[in-house]
């Protein structure tokens, strides 16, 4: 079941509030989780959604979260590694207890820490002392952004007992020489600072009630002081770009178009891919309209525990990019494709958007929440929207046609697509998906894929996709629940008694697949031509727009601009095959933030200076900036 999350980010703590805290340009990886840590931060995670997912809470600690490294589930790895009783909290799941939860989950990760503590300062040798130690650490993961966020003091103590603790265990040398025994005092001291504070703060008889459930300590939710708390995806999610990075075709491009010489259409490159114009947490972790539609496409590992129900989905009108949005209805979209969308009006999985700027609006502020983006921005993203066009097809003609270079079995399957059918209506596959037309009617249709809410509903009505390119977009249908084209040909066969033969069948899939193909569907990379190239190329690209900005002295653009690439430009440079080169990046990166430091300054002498650095220096980089 998905939930949607109220107040995830922005809520408050019995008293303590929490406000985001600072702006990530980029998403970073996580280090794996161990599963009692990983099932903890899950269950703070999913416990803030409305209506609450009790069957993912408690799949949270029964099966391993997605992507784990291990192959048991918390529970069972407290039965295999620990001591610790979990009984408390399955009871308090049971009884859907949501304070309850937090509390029992809460001290049974503060005990596994001090139970790992234990079997450090009690082990015989130093390797399981060190062993022992660094799975209390990891454990302590678990806590470690709440205490940071409540009292930055605290947290660096009790960081340098954790670096006092691994000084302390000693070695056993190489081959016995340059042993040294463990200091046994200096780890009980060491240990003392930090279960003297998980006893104080994470082991306490009762918590004070939570209105949102986070990793503070307790002594700052009974504070009553403001509390920035930086927010989080939980373990399992995964925002990554997928791997092979699609084909991205844009119309200028094929005209042999320059992006330089558009400044409109790169700025609007630039803002498709900029986490600044959405609200919090969006724009804090990093996610972006490219995060979802990457390069114009469907990003099939996109991930969210709570948000999503099968990766490549999203439930976008939930409370957790934006509550006041929440619908709190369960309906999570498979994520569409972008491509040709100059094509594909009206917009929105029911199409009930004729524009596309409104369309870019609603999802900007409805829903991630995002500051009124100004007639400018609007301009700009639409423009380069536009410019998407569908992969070349050259078993296609623009007509929708096959060619001679399509199989016999597709011919076979043009002439059913083609067919009317009597359980249709006397119409055909055709009627809907026109070839001549983009394979879309610009209609909407319930074709009975989602369920009435209730008697006499008609909310299973969905914009009419085209088909073109979608041999690379699986899942299908709008929530993804058919893996294969395959299976959609079977669920249309069934569903609507169509009564194809098995070879009818395969031909239909055969033809959908040839209409769905693309010659070059993903990017080619090699030792030189890398994907931190494509990005340097693409950033230096949204930077020329300051030509055009600086002149006009549009200082808000401009510092939208300087804040996104920036940032996105240092980040990707850690990605680099080059690494000489990789400090030259960097510096590019910080020429670019002292624009926007001028431009701040009020000073467009030196803005203009430093962009004019910036240029040079790109210049003098691009043959080794990969």
């Amino acid at each position: 079941m998905t939930g949607k999350i109220i107040g995830l980010f922005v809520a408050a703590v019995f008293g303590a509030s929490l406000v985001a805290g600072p702006v990530s340009a980029t998403p970073a990886k996580e280090a794996p989780w161990l599963p009692e840590a990983a099932a903890y931060r899950l269950t703070l995670f999913l416990g803030n959604l409305e209506p609450l997912p009790w069957d993912e809470i408690e799949t949270a600690w029964s099966e391993p979260y997605r992507n784990s490294e291990f192959s048991t589930g918390a529970l069972a790895w407290l039965e295999a590694e620990s001591g610790a009783d979990a009984a408390l909290l399955l009871e308090a799941i049971a009884r859907q207890d949501r304070q309850a939860v937090f509390a029992e989950a809460t001290r049974l990760i503060a005990l596994r820490i001090d139970e790992e503590l234990d079997a450090a300062l009690a082990a015989e040798n130093s390797a399981t002392a060190q062993q022992a130690l660094r799975t209390a650490r990891e454990l302590y993961r678990a806590f470690a952004d709440g205490v940071a966020a409540a009292d930055s003091e605290v947290a660096r103590r009790i960081g340098l007992a954790w670096l006092e603790l691994a000084s302390s265990t000693g070695s056993s040398g190489v081959l016995g020489a340059g042993a040294a025994p463990a200091d046994h005092d200096a780890m009980a001291a060491a240990r003392a600072v930090i279960s003297d504070y998980l006893a104080e703060n994470y082991l306490v008889d009762r918590f004070a009630p939570r209105e949102m459930l986070s990793a503070l300590p307790e002594a700052a939710a009974l504070s009553g002081r403001t509390i920035e708390l930086p927010p989080s995806l939980p373990p399992g999610s995964d925002i990554f770009d997928q791997d092979p990075l699609p084909l991205l075709v844009l119309n200028f491009e094929e005209q042999g178009i320059d992006e330089t010489d558009l400044p409109l259409v790169a700025y609007g490159d630039m803002l498709f891919d900029s986490a600044q114009i959405f609200g919090r947490p969006a724009r804090d972790l990093g996610i972006a309209c490219s995060t979802c539609h990457n390069r114009s496409d469907v990003n099939q590992r996109l991930f969210i525990p709570g948000a999503s129900h099968q990766p490549g989905a999203i439930d976008v009108d939930g409370a957790f990019f934006n509550p006041i949005f929440n619908d709190r209805r369960e309906d999570p979209l498979d994520i569409p494709s972008l491509r040709g969308l100059r094509f594909t009006g009206p917009y929105g999985r029911d199409g009930r958007f004729a524009s596309l700027r409104d369309f870019s609006r609603n999802v900007i502020v409805n829903e991630f929440g995002g500051d009124e983006p100004t007639p400018f921005m609007l301009d700009a993203l639409v423009a380069y929207l536009l410019e998407f066009d569908f992969l070349p097809n050259s078993m296609l003609t623009s007509d929708g046609r096959l060619t001679e270079t399509a199989t016999e079995s597709a011919r076979r399957g043009e002439a059913i697509f083609n067919r009317p059918f009597a359980e249709l209506g006397n119409r055909s596959c055709a009627s809907c998906h026109v070839p001549d037309g983009n394979f879309l009617d610009r209609q909407a249709h319930d074709i009975g894929s989602a369920k009435p809410v209730y008697e006499g509903a008609r909310a299973g009505a969905f914009d009419t996709p085209t088909l073109l390119g979608t041999a690379s977009t699986a899942p299908y249908l709008h929530d993804g629940s058919l893996p294969t084209l395959a299976a959609v040909v079977d669920w249309f066969d069934e569903t609507k008694a169509l009564q194809l033969t098995d070879a009818e069948r395969a031909d239909l899939t055969a033809y959908l697949e040839t209409v769905g193909a693309a010659d070059e569907p993903y990017e080619a990379f090699d030792a030189e031509n890398t994907a931190f190239r494509l990005a340097f190329s693409e950033l230096t690209t949204f930077a020329s727009t300051l030509d055009a900005l600086l002149p006009r002295r549009d200082a808000e653009h401009i510092l939208l601009l300087t804040d996104t690439v920036a940032a996105d430009l240092s980040a990707d440079a850690s990605t680099m095959s080059n690494l000489s080169a990789r400090p030259e990046v960097y510096a590019l990166a910080e020429r670019l933030t002292e624009v926007g430091a001028a431009v701040r300054a009020e000073d467009w002498v030196a803005a203009e200076a430093r962009w004019s650095a910036f240029r040079a220096e790109a210049n003098a980089i691009e043959e080794r900036a990969f």
